[in-house]
């Protein structure tokens, strides 16, 4: 007699929950997807899917109904939606109580001060003669809204602070948005610490990780942070435990920080879902972070974080100004040939610029090598290494 596992809902239909996918067959645990379209990334490849509106409770109602759980590909279901879905008996995983600190930058700064976590210097502000207040220069930011660099803006000037609050005042009606002040820290190099935790408490650490931005979105992670002293990453992995754990986190913790030149740690951003900081995990880590999202929102003993090799390099591939130049599946020849190490995840995307579509992750002993064989795949990829057929 066939048992039949619990059902896991998904909501959101982007390459992250398309990741979900793969360790979910291997655990046998069933996915049932709220696309916002047809044919998005994760619809391609869960067949147990609805199109619909994350923002009609309705409609997450009837997704979530019969199921053990559900968790998410994005922060943006509204809380008062999450709260709803609790009160009619879904497990929500990460919960509305964790999950708003990660919906909204305000309450994520005034919890973590609360915390004693280390973070900017920051303020809510509501006008331009209180961002002068604040000083310039220094970053404004949505408090609702914003990912991959979009509702962030870098301020030096009074003309430069007009911007964010005409886009704040579109977006308040809807959700309340604000705007905050952080001051511009004077950073070497931006970091990610990565945690799982389950309902029962039991949390597993991934290595500390160096990333790099291009244009507001990562482009290039380096797992473990190159020359990061035990001391600072520790610091950052008993920070991301803490916050795990005070705020109640069920799934993959990302807490993206800095490193600052004289040497401190400061927390810039929290997402409470698999982290585009933590892809490397696919093929470095002994439990990918994608395993331990899912072995957590169903209360599974989490698999263990150790990296598999002594360095692991993920380069995003991300779409170019001329969407023709881009390979994608026709870059396999090449790409293969060349590494057959590499190891290549593709999202079911079109390109278009700087959009993300794809990565590869390259693992070895040597750090420069990896890195090379990373960045040359993720350009032939994206048509950045010209477009001559080899």
């Amino acid at each position: 007699m066939r048992v039949s596992a619990p059902t896991l809902a998904v909501i959101g239909g982007g390459q992250l929950a398309r990741m979900m996918a793969q360790p979910a067959i291997a655990l046998g645990l069933p996915l049932r997807l709220l696309a916002e379209a047809e044919g998005v990334s994760a619809a391609q490849v869960i067949a147990d899917h609805t199109v619909g509106d994350y923002r009609d409770l309705d409609t997450l109602l009837k997704v979530t109904d019969g199921c053990a759980a559900v968790t998410f590909d994005h922060e943006h279901v509204p809380t008062e939606h999450l709260h709803a879905l609790e009160r009619a008996g879904v497990a929500v995983r990460p919960g509305p109580q964790a999950l708003v600190f990660a919906q909204d930058k305000a309450l994520m700064r005034e919890r973590l001060g609360g915390l004693g976590v280390p973070c900017p210097r920051n303020a809510v502000v509501t006008s331009v003669e209180e961002v002068e207040a604040f000083g310039f220069p220094c970053v404004l930011k949505t408090t609702r809204g914003g990912y991959d660099g979009k509702g962030v803006w870098v301020v030096r000037s009074a003309a430069d602070a007009v911007e964010p609050f005409e886009v704040a005042s579109k977006a308040a009606p809807q959700n309340g948005t604000r705007i905050l002040a952080e001051e511009l820290v004077d950073f070497r190099r931006e970091l990610s610490a990565i945690v799982a935790r389950s309902p029962s408490g039991q949390a597993a650490a991934y290595p500390v990780v160096q990333t790099t931005q291009r244009g507001g979105i990562c482009h290039e992670v380096v797992a473990p942070a190159p020359d990061l002293s035990d001391e600072l990453a520790g610091q950052a992995q008993s920070i991301a435990l803490k916050v795990a754990g005070e705020l109640g986190v069920t799934g993959i913790l990302a807490v993206e920080l800095f490193e600052t030149v004289d040497g401190r740690i400061l927390v810039n951003e929290l997402a409470m879902r698999p982290h585009n900081t933590g892809h490397w995990t696919q093929d470095g880590a002994e439990t990918s972070q994608f395993e331990n999202h899912l072995r957590a929102v169903m209360d599974l003993p989490l698999g263990s974080p150790a990296p598999r090799q002594r360095w692991t390099v993920m380069v995003n591939i991300l779409g170019g100004s001329d969407p023709d130049a881009g390979r994608l599946y026709d870059g396999f020849p090449h790409a293969l040939a060349r590494d057959p190490h590499l190891r290549v995840h593709l999202y079911g995307k079109d390109l278009r610029p700087g959009r993300k579509v794809g990565h590869v992750n390259t693992y070895g002993d040597d750090l420069e090598d990896c890195l090379e064989r990373a960045r040359h795949a993720a350009a032939w990829f994206a048509g950045d290494l010209g477009n001559e057929s080899e």
